[in-house]
């Protein structure tokens, strides 16, 4: 069996994403930054340090960049809500982005995605249209498989397969560092099982 982990390879995100809130300096967008009233002194700076890595996490999930741009919307404004210190942020925030994209699968709010737009780019001859289309079930598949694991086993997998060091994920979900590779290989165990089962069932 093709290995299913590489589903959650989301297209990449880059910031410039959340221009309907508000504009900001020099081009990137701040959410609420036509209501600063409203705001925390420190959001500005948390946002964009932290954006790129929001959407990456939310896109992992995803696969799609539009809709982990409004998983970065929510979450920031969630953020913006919070008493998180600025300093713990960045676990925060990934934690959140993972949770919140996860909800969407698991309530089936998700919109329709272009999973294919990454590939499309690719220096290939002749796209096979077979191929994508098995490409974007089998990412399906993983997406579905991977909302019906524990929570926490499914936000650590999100969380390193999204770049985050052993140390960031132990520091994100509040687990020794030691323990989060046995956490990992135990949801990347699980997720196969999950996709077993699912395909035997059907």
């Amino acid at each position: 069996m093709r290995q299913p982990l590489t589903a959650l390879a989301g297209p990449a995100a880059p910031v410039g994403a959340i221009g309907r809130i508000g504009g900001g300096r020099d081009g990137v967008p701040v959410p609420g930054s036509s209501a600063r009233g409203g705001l925390r002194a420190d959001l500005d700076v948390v946002f964009r340090r932290e954006y790129p890595r929001v959407v990456a996490v939310a896109a992992r999930v995803l696969g799609s960049r539009d809709s982990a741009e409004d998983v970065a919307q929510e979450v920031f404004l969630a953020f913006n809500r919070s008493a998180v210190p600025a300093g713990e942020a960045t676990g925060w925030l990934s934690v959140a982005a993972a949770h919140t994209a996860l909800n969407l699968i698991r309530s089936g709010r998700r919109r329709a995605t272009h999973e294919g737009s990454a590939a499309a780019t690719a220096p290939t001859a002749v796209p096979d249209v077979a191929d994508d289309v098995v490409t974007l079930e089998e990412r399906g598949r993983v997406r579905a498989a991977l909302a019906r694991l524990p929570r926490k086993q499914a936000v650590a997998l999100v969380l390193r397969h999204s770049g985050l060091s052993y140390a960031e994920v132990a520091a994100a979900l509040d687990l020794s560092p030691g323990s989060v590779g046995t956490t990992v290989r135990r949801a990347e165990s699980a997720l196969r099982e999950e996709l077993t089962r699912h395909a035997s069932s059907h």
